[in-house]
């Protein structure tokens, strides 16, 4: 049996590879075909499926292609039950500050995230901010 906070760990880092990357093909490899992507940070709720997101994500400008220096946290992984799992991340990229929340389930022998929850705000111009 494997240690499912390596393999949840593992999993976060090649989420935000795919972010940084722009690369949907190993977003499919993180996220379940279900999953659910949600924010309101612009003051109203934006809801995507995986099909509305994916395109999305491809149509950007990659914070690597661009030079861009990302950085992420991984600040805590819960395990829930054998199957489920929380997950909270922190991250800088695209001038944006973002605080995930990674809901995960465990199926077919594969972690997979299922619901992303998260908040962003505009990276501040004070170097000492935030």
């Amino acid at each position: 049996m494997t240690d499912p906070i390596a393999d949840i760990t593992e999993l976060l880092h090649k989420y935000y590879d795919a972010l940084v990357r722009c690369d949907t093909m190993l977003l499919a490899e993180v996220f379940h075909p279900e999953a659910h992507y949600f924010t309101a940070s612009d003051g109203q709720l934006l809801h995507l499926d995986m099909p509305t997101y994916f395109p999305i994500v491809a149509g950007r400008t990659s914070p690597e292609s661009t030079g861009e220096a990302c950085r992420y946290t991984i600040d805590s992984i819960e395990l829930i039950g054998p199957v489920t799992a929380l997950a909270r991340m922190h991250s800088t990229m695209m001038q944006k500050h973002f605080d995930d929340i990674l809901s995960l389930i465990y199926l077919d022998g594969q972690w997979r995230i299922i619901a992303k929850v998260f908040h962003f705000d505009p990276v501040a111009t004070d170097p000492g901010a935030r």
